[in-house]
């Protein structure tokens, strides 16, 4: 089994559209949504809920009347402003236990909190495992270690031969807990200054999971000069530029009928991502 994680080091450079791609064209796969803070591969994917599951990933402070001496210092240790009249404002608590251990009464408890949903679901490209985070929830990397979990036990039990998950952009705690473990990361960048940059940080991060690295430059053709600087900085990191996507209108036109683009059409942008498709599958 190979699990293969599509990252960007931002949004909107079409790591979703190429993972949709990716899920189409590969013949024996599991899926994962790990972008818990923003998943849209259902958009794509279109899947049917076949079980749905409670994430309690945090906990929230609560006073307890009955204990409670109203001495105040909870209220003036809090650095999140979360406590006012001795009343915990749960979307502002942070879960960092300060007033718990201050409090001289005992008064306060952490309880566990709804912090947000996962789902196994079906496509017509093989399961999926997918997730929402609640708003102005936090532990979105141990969410991600959820979906994960469940996305390999699936593979196993079904003897699937490839997982291929939908990272979140950036490089923050849900991308290294969506690289934990992973095979293979296929990097989605853009001809500009900012997407150097960008792919320069993700690559970074990536080397420290000894993984294989690949790197796919989209809408390479609307700045040529800047795609070929990051055709050489790859060249230089030993690092294999596995695809080139031209500019295509015909994927702006997928994605608004919600269908991977290399089942909508057949123009240039298409046949590239099934190039891309071809040398990871093959």
């Amino acid at each position: 089994m190979k699990e293969i994680v599509v990252l960007s080091g931002k949004g909107g450079t079409g790591k979703t559209t190429l993972t949709a791609s990716l899920a189409a064209l590969a013949k024996n796969a599991v899926l994962a949504d790990c972008d818990v803070d923003a998943p849209d591969l259902y958009l794509l994917l279109k899947p049917e809920i076949r079980e749905t599951f409670e994430f309690w990933g945090s906990q929230k402070a609560k006073i307890n009347k009955n204990k409670c001496k109203e001495c105040g210092k909870c209220e003036e240790a809090c650095r999140f402003g979360a406590i006012e009249n001795f009343k915990v404002n749960a979307i502002l608590c942070e879960g960092c236990r300060v007033c718990y251990n201050l409090c001289p009464q005992k008064a306060i408890d952490m309880e566990e909190t709804l912090s947000g949903h996962w789902y196994i679901s079906d496509t017509k490209y093989g399961p999926i495992v997918h997730a929402r985070l609640g708003i102005a929830e936090e532990n979105s990397g141990k969410l991600v270690s959820v979906v994960k979990k469940a996305a390999r036990e699936i593979a196993e039990r079904g003897r699937y031969e490839y997982i291929i998950t939908d990272g979140p952009p950036g490089i923050g705690c849900p991308v290294i807990s969506s690289l934990s473990g992973a095979d293979m990361a296929l990097i989605v960048t853009e001809p500009t200054a900012a997407g150097l940059h960008d792919l320069e940080r993700v690559l970074k991060l990536a080397e420290n999971f000894k993984v294989a690295i690949k790197v796919v430059i989209n809408k390479f053709d609307l700045a040529q000069e800047k795609s070929k600087e990051i055709e050489q900085y790859c060249i230089n990191e030993g690092i294999e530029v596995i695809g080139k996507i031209p500019f295509d209108e015909e994927i702006v036109r997928a994605v608004s009928k919600g269908v991977p683009p290399v089942e909508y059409s057949s123009g240039p942008a298409a046949e590239a991502l099934k190039d891309v498709g071809e040398g990871i599958f093959t």
